[in-house]
């Protein structure tokens, strides 16, 4: 039974698309200037002011918290799925010559030459419909702001002057703000955005128009399963050689969520170093987790103590001074069955291997625990699987390598972020329709989840279950039209990667690939399924995302109240299978 959804506001972003795959196919760089016409003509939702001649902060802030610092300097992006198809065009990117860079709100290995070109891995089409606009948006906001301090010369005269950002005055600071035509809400929002670096992004943005060129050297479907095939390869041997694990052996519990989360409640180890995160905290000029800190002692609001040490570690283990701690949470996980397995050689993605009988529950976080008595866990033979959340159509690749190569799945549950159309940002949301944009397949699941699973552990937001969820291509690939279609049809949940992972799981229960363009029912399953969506972007609001408000330590309350509901479920299924 095939299904016919909304298609408004749909030509314009598929022409975009249709434009920059095509150019793509050069075996030569593609100009980045050559999509700026059809990147502004889709009109974008996280770019709504890209046609206008004074800066869309919101958007230039949202593409340069997903874009390396260097990115300044860069006039080549180079686009591959592993360092053996760069080394094969002539980028020996794992050589000395080229350095590791990060970008501060998008997990993706970058290696960066110091003379202009960086190279990214890519594990599906996602990151290339991901950098491809994210490229396009900063060069245009860029550009933008290039031309308006032009216009000002004298300014820019008195900028190269300057060596350090505390010696340059804040009436030059603010006669650059009036040039770029920035509000002081949105120039505040800059200069911590790139602190450091807010100088030599200054001088940059007067001196120099930016002309980014992408090359993308290999990209067939074929390379992208080699890619995923290298990842698991590496995440096999390291289970098998750190903690004697044959994962084609054990029964496992899948879990899509984070790097921190899963691990904290279950070793309890924030709560044993509660004295050195307080120290540390006392240190930190952080004035707004001071006050937190001390309304939660206070009592003033009801926030989580547990959550609030969770944050601080996090901040802590960022810190250089903080390799000793490391080493022992290292080696006070692996007594309770935690392998960490960070990614290399092909794009970044970190895998947690947690054996639950090692587990020991007087650590374990009381809001999982409740009244469950897990002394029958050491009789498990099963395995979590935690994979840091991939992007788009890397979770298909990803669990789809999986479910071949492990033993019993018991279970799959996905945590992640989405744009909400009906909620606020720090609700949570539990579909059980979701239509993929890249299969065109509406799925109908039996969502493990209900609100009751992740309301008592929420406290500042909201659970709304029963929802209906739309997998998109990319961020940037939405406009309002679009958007207010999929509204009219209820579908309130905008992500990028529940359609993929049901595409996998589908193929784990049926004789074929996934079809297209159909509806598929996915009752009953041989095993769970669970997705949970905490609310980060409102895109229906103009300039609502994670670029104008970031969910920081506020996005801790969702994040810790899913995965207290994943794991008790995890914990109660568990102990029924060894009952049995």
């Amino acid at each position: 039974m095939k299904r016919t959804l909304p298609q408004q506001g749909t030509d314009s972003i598929t022409l975009y698309m249709r434009t920059y795959y095509s150019l793509l196919r050069s075996t030569d760089v593609v100009q980045i200037r050559t999509l700026e016409e059809t990147h502004i003509g889709m009109h974008s939702s996280l770019h709504p002011d890209a046609a206008r001649r004074t800066p869309d902060m919101s958007a230039f802030t949202y593409a340069s918290l997903r874009l390396p610092r260097c990115i300044q300097e860069v006039h080549t992006v180079v686009l591959a799925q592993s360092d053996t198809i760069f080394r094969e065009h002539g980028y020996d990117v794992d050589s000395e010559a080229w350095r590791d860079v990060s970008a501060p709100a998008r997990r993706r290995r970058i290696r960066y030459d110091d003379k202009g070109t960086l190279a990214a891995f890519i594990a599906s089409i996602s990151d290339i419909d991901d950098l491809v606009p994210t490229l396009t948006a900063f060069q245009v906001e860029w550009n933008k702001m290039h031309g308006l301090l032009s216009q000002r010369q004298e300014v820019i005269a008195q900028l190269r002057q300057v060596d350090e950002l505390a010696s340059c005055s804040e009436q030059l600071l603010d006669q650059v703000r009036e040039a770029l035509e920035l509000t002081p809400e949105d120039w505040s929002r800059l200069r911590n955005i790139w602190r450091g670096d807010f100088l030599t992004l200054l001088k940059q943005l007067a001196g120099t128009r930016k002309r980014i060129s992408v090359r993308l050297l290999a990209g067939s479907y074929i390379e992208y399963r080699r890619a995923t095939q290298q990842w698991w390869n590496r995440v096999n041997t390291e289970a098998s050689k750190r903690g004697s694990l044959d994962l084609s052996a054990r029964p496992i519990y899948f879990v899509s969520s984070n790097t921190h989360s899963l691990v904290n409640m279950l070793t309890g180890f924030a709560q044993r170093h509660k004295e050195d995160l307080i120290a540390y905290l006392k240190r930190s000029p952080d004035s707004a987790l001071h006050e937190e800190w001390r309304r939660i002692q206070n009592g003033k609001v009801r926030s989580s103590e547990d959550n609030f040490l969770y944050y601080v570690l996090k901040k802590y283990l960022q810190e250089t001074r903080s390799r000793e701690l490391l080493a022992a949470r290292q080696l006070y996980e692996k007594k309770r069955g935690v392998i960490r397995i960070p990614s290399q050689h092909t794009f970044d993605l970190a895998v947690h291997v947690i054996e639950l009988s090692k587990l020991k529950p007087e650590d374990i976080d009381r809001r999982v625990v409740g009244d469950m008595s897990l002394d029958a866990l050491a009789q498990s033979e099963a395995v979590i699987l935690n994979i840091d959340y991939p992007l788009g159509v890397a979770a298909y690749h990803l669990l789809s390598r999986i479910s071949v190569n492990v033993g019993e799945l018991r279970g799959a549950y996905i945590i992640g972020k989405a744009a909400t159309l009906n909620a606020r940002i720090g609700d949570v949301m539990i579909p059980n329709v979701i239509y993929d944009e890249h299969s065109r397949n509406t799925y109908l699941i039996k969502n493990t989840f209900s609100a009751q699973d992740v309301a008592p552990y929420l406290i500042y937001g909201d659970v709304l279950d029963n929802q209906r969820a739309i997998t998109v291509y990319g961020t940037f690939l939405q406009n309002h039209t679009y958007t207010k279609g999929f509204l009219n049809e209820g579908y309130t949940d905008v992500e990028m990667e529940a359609g993929p992972y049901l595409s996998a799981l589908y193929e784990f229960i049926r004789p074929r690939r996934y079809p297209m363009n159909e509806l598929v029912n996915l009752y009953p399953m041989p095993f769970d399924i669970g997705i949970l969506h905490y609310a980060s972007d409102t895109p229906m609001s103009k300039g609502k995302n994670l670029g104008s408000a970031n969910l920081s330590y506020y996005g801790m309350d969702p994040t810790y109240a899913s995965t207290v509901a994943v794991l008790r479920h995890i914990f109660t299924r568990e102990m029924k299978k060894l009952e049995e």
